[in-house]
């Protein structure tokens, strides 16, 4: 009888094939899976490059200062896919905004255009015939509503305002590349004493940092701008010779503020003999008037007399009056304008220097120092409204207790000479007021009586 086949060895080769078949596919699943989820990893880092690169992370200080947190990076600043600037319609209003209008006009870039100064520097170049573009970033150190105001008056007046920070080199090198820009006003800054103690930090973006980026782009600027800048009364500090004369010490800041804007001053320096870059900067003395900021003294004065709401008047630690040399607003308009007017032309190229350039400094006051006491007494005249007054001492918050400027050197190089004594001043900065805000009947009344006297 025959006997049975050997299977055995048929069998163990099946089951061989099919563990070589379940090993194969396994490390299919395993190197797909792998793949998959590099795949998957590859698209969420990008998603998540994209989403930071148009929505960068709020700054911790953003409640603060003229300055400087950037809101735009380089693809919605350079590129402003979706934000409503970028593309041609956008840079043919920032063209027919800067183009001057006048023979041998300028074309000047003003930072801090919806600011107090800014805004009204601007009309004044814009009237003359000279282009304009601003550039703010709409902060909210105060009020943002008055600056989006101030933006429309601009508007109004065909000037076209960028809103932008100072630390986004992007959007300031994509200015330059649309605009050849012979000035720059640079009025943007963090302004304001005793907030320093709140908000250092955005001092130091604004006021240093973002001085030195726009700094960085106009010296690599093909040509490069003539500068004039705000610079501040506050670098005199502890200073007590009176009048402040350009010659004084002002390597004694009394607070943070004066402190980044002396910095300013070394910087520019500093651009101007590496850089060729020609600049001026300009100490300005307390500037009050229409469109003002309402976190000065005789703005929030005003307020709170109105609405019978007790002022803090300071008087010094031995007992004396506050002063300020108060400084209107259309006097330092016509400083800055003059400054303007007789700045030289910066001689770098190619961010080299090729010749020694104008550096200067200016006070730009009013020479008439007043105590905030009489301040007050002039408010209380137009507002037919009694103060209600509280003295106190001076806390040690930066606040100096007296200014003076000497503005010889500024009459003599481009004929400053302010004109407005304080009285004057204030009526047209609290008719603005009344107005802005619709106040009635008794300060109405007063304004129209003292213009017919």
């Amino acid at each position: 009888m025959a006997s049975p086949p050997d299977t055995s060895k048929t069998i163990k080769l099946e089951r061989y094939n099919s563990y070589l078949r379940k090993l194969n596919s396994t490390k299919l699943i395993n190197a797909s899976s792998k793949l998959l989820f590099r795949a998957t990893l590859l698209v969420a880092l990008i998603l998540v490059f994209i989403f930071t690169i148009n929505y960068p992370p709020l700054s911790a200080d953003s409640g603060g200062g003229n300055h400087l947190h950037t809101h735009r990076n380089f693809m919605s600043a350079a590129f402003y896919g979706g934000s409503g600037q970028g593309g041609a319609a956008w840079e043919k209003q920032v063209r027919h905004s800067s183009t001057p209008r006048r023979p041998n006009g300028m074309s000047v870039l003003v930072t801090g255009a919806a600011g107090f100064v800014g805004s009204h520097c601007s009309m004044a170049l814009k009237k003359r015939g000279d282009g304009v573009l601003g550039l703010d970033n709409f902060n909210n150190y105060y009020d943002p509503s008055l600056k989006r105001a101030r933006q429309s008056l601009l508007l109004k007046h065909q000037i076209f305002i960028v809103e932008g920070d100072l630390n986004d080199a992007a959007l300031l090198s994509k200015l330059f590349d649309v605009v050849p820009f012979t000035h720059i006003l640079h009025l943007a800054a963090q302004a304001g004493v005793r907030y320093a103690m709140q908000n250092p930090q955005s001092y130091i973006s604004s006021n240093i940092a973002g001085f030195v980026n726009l700094l960085e782009v106009a010296k690599a600027a093909n040509p490069q701008p003539a500068i004039v800048w705000a610079s501040s009364s506050s670098v005199y500090g502890l200073n007590t010779e009176n009048p402040f004369s350009e010659l004084h010490r002002t390597d004694q800041p009394a607070s943070l503020y004066a402190a980044t804007k002396k910095a300013g001053e070394e910087i520019a320096h500093t651009y101007n003999h590496i850089y060729g870059l020609s600049l001026t900067g300009l100490r300005f003395f307390t500037v009050y008037g229409p469109w003002g900021r309402p976190d000065m003294a005789y703005f929030f004065f005003t307020k709170d007399i109105l609405q019978g709401k007790q002022i803090d008047i300071y008087k010094t630690h031995d007992a004396k009056e506050v002063a300020r040399d108060f400084t209107y607003i259309d006097d330092i308009v016509k400083g800055c304008l003059g400054a303007l007017d007789t700045a030289e032309k910066s001689t770098g190229s190619g961010g080299k220097k090729k010749a020694p350039a104008q550096l200067r400094i200016y006070n730009l006051g009013n020479t008439s120092p007043v105590p905030v006491g009489k301040l007050v007494s002039v408010l209380e005249n137009l507002l037919n409204t009694k103060a209600k007054k509280h003295i106190i001492t001076m806390p040690r918050n930066g606040d100096v207790p007296f200014t003076h400027a000497n503005v010889s050197l500024a009459l003599k190089d481009f004929g400053y000479k302010p004109s407005t004594d304080l009285p004057t001043g204030l009526r047209k900065f609290v008719k603005w007021y009344v107005g802005y805000y619709g106040i009635q009947s008794r300060v109405k009344k007063e304004m129209e009586k003292n213009s017919n006297q």
